[in-house]
């Protein structure tokens, strides 16, 4: 989309009051964008992108909330925050990414139950609300209707403290979700004292430090010893490349863990690198290489398997090799090289240090 039209269809968003509206626009969204991406820098292609998310998501926030008091549930009856995690939280979402979500919202002393009731409702209604303008709910069910993953401050605060305290396989990658999270409605300063418990603690914890290392390092990149780019051997995806979990993903885990352990607050990959490279972690030759890297394999991610499914706009991450031109086969094996680099120094540098 071009400035202009995107200041019109940013207001087409902020003046819709129906849900049906909101999805029309979704569709919009999914046209403009598929339609700029062979030429448009990905870089301000993913910036407006996933300016278009969040308004489109802000917006289902705000008329689920006037959808519950016309149902007579009221406003919200304390200050909140609605969490983006995933690809969402860190500004990093494709044309057909999924809901990852969750809240924190004030305490207060009096009607806990009557708060914690009207949220439950709130979110259970938002979510129904994504759904139904295109966003599928995320597999792994980390969404704020689960009650798991809307909470009180305080609440929050003694569920971190249990999480650190058992630092089992899936309690870490609980806790690396919360690394991710990003406020997109509401108020950020509720999501601001979340990230402050989850930093003290988790730089409290060096053993939940090797734990993250260690999940962090699960998924390789897709290249092989020879160089060669490592393809889906079987099923219907068979000769395509897992782009999501074979180099995405790998390049994210390193440098979040990175981040982590500087105390960095950005959820960005590439505020990431940036602010890493300004904090003296990484040296400005391999910053400028990782993001190099990342950005390309950004526009892959970008160019993988889309299709519709009972409404809803679904990825598998993998993206056929026919895709690939000669030129841009090379170039995504020097980003896997690079993500290759990164992993094993991130391993040595964390552990080494943990030792």
């Amino acid at each position: 989309m071009s400035d202009p039209t995107r200041s019109q269809y940013a207001k087409k968003i902020a003046s819709a009051d129906q849900i049906d509206g909101l999805r029309c626009l979704r569709d919009q969204l999914h046209e403009g964008m598929e339609a700029l991406l062979p030429s448009r820098p990905v870089e301000q292609l993913n910036e407006g992108l996933n300016e278009s998310h969040d308004a489109l998501i802000s917006r289902a926030i705000a008329i689920s909330e006037a959808e519950m008091a016309r149902k007579g549930k009221g406003s919200p009856p304390v200050p909140y925050a609605y969490l983006l995690f995933g690809s969402g939280g860190r500004k990093e979402q494709t044309l057909s990414s999924d809901q990852d979500s969750g809240v924190v919202y004030q305490d207060s002393d009096t009607n806990r139950e009557g708060i914690k009731v009207y949220f439950t409702e709130l979110c259970t209604l938002i979510v129904k609300n994504l759904i139904t303008i295109g966003y599928p709910p995320c597999e792994g069910n980390v969404l704020s209707d689960n009650p798991e993953w809307c909470h009180s401050l305080s609440e929050w605060e003694e569920k971190l403290s249990g999480w650190f305290m058992e630092p089992e396989w899936e309690v870490v990658r609980y806790l690396l979700i919360i690394a991710d999270g990003r406020c997109v409605y509401g108020d950020p300063a509720l999501v601001d004292s979340l990230k402050d418990m989850f930093f003290t603690d988790t730089l409290n914890h060096p053993v939940i430090i090797k734990r993250m290392t260690e999940n962090t390092m699960r998924h390789k990149v897709l290249v092989g010893i020879f160089g060669q780019l490592l393809k889906e051997r079987y099923g219907e995806d068979a000769g395509s490349l897992d782009i999501k979990y074979g180099a995405y993903i790998p390049m994210v885990n390193s440098i979040r863990l990175l981040a982590i352990g500087a105390n960095l607050r950005e959820t960005s990959t590439l505020e990431r690198i940036r602010r890493l490279v300004e904090k003296g972690t990484l040296s400005s030759e391999d910053g400028e290489s990782y993001e190099q890297a990342f950005r390309f394999i950004l526009r892959l991610r970008l160019m993988t398997t889309e299709q519709m499914e009972n409404g809803l706009y679904v990825n598998n991450g993998k993206l056929p090799r026919g895709k690939l031109s000669r030129e841009m086969a090379d170039e995504l094996k020097s980003s896997l090289r690079q993500g290759k680099r990164l992993q094993k120094a991130v391993y040595k540098g964390t552990m080494g240090r943990l030792m």
